[in-house]
């Protein structure tokens, strides 16, 4: 519902033509439409939803963690623990959908790890849980070089932090 203030706003400050209102902005992702901004498959697509997008800054992405994960089978078989540099990874496809999505701003490329600094695992994740990333761009360096932060949660707890830095490789 809009306000009498919104309505007398909007009449009064109509968007640039060529500037998206903030509704237009999309602001969610399926796992149809992440399969078509990354490469990743399975058993390494771990993103199964993106639930809240900026352009250019950040994204929140989810990951529902279950037992019929093949990595379970020996990490560990009496006690599965979802591995840290998969929850890396993890982080780091959330922070491909942000890169995949700035406008102009980046060439046609695939974007690979050119590092990872300051990560941090707090506590386990383990089967059931569901792993929510923030991951928010920090820098962008020559249309090739990226740098974010990523940080992973369960139940609202930290579960990972970290710096990725990303190259654009032909």
């Amino acid at each position: 519902m809009t306000t009498l203030t919104e309505s007398n706003l909007a009449a009064s400050h109509p968007p640039a033509a060529d500037t998206p209102t903030e509704s237009a902005v999309k602001k969610t992702f399926s796992i149809e439409e992440i399969h078509q901004l990354l490469p990743h498959r399975y058993p390494f697509a771990l993103v199964d939803r993106i639930i809240d997008f900026v352009p250019e800054k950040m994204a929140v992405g989810i990951k529902n963690v279950t037992f019929n994960e093949p990595h379970f089978q020996g990490h560990f078989p009496n006690r599965p623990v979802m591995p840290g540099v998969l929850i890396v990874e993890a982080m780091a496809q959330v922070g491909g959908v942000v890169l995949t999505q700035m406008a102009d701003d980046i060439q046609d490329g695939l974007f690979m790890f050119a590092g990872i600094d300051k990560v941090r695992f707090r506590r386990p994740v383990v089967p059931g849980d569901q792993l929510v990333m923030t991951v928010e761009l920090l820098s962008i360096k020559a249309r090739r070089f990226g740098k974010m932060q990523g940080r992973a949660e369960v139940d609202g707890k930290l579960v990972c932090e970290g710096e990725l830095m990303f190259a654009l490789v032909n």
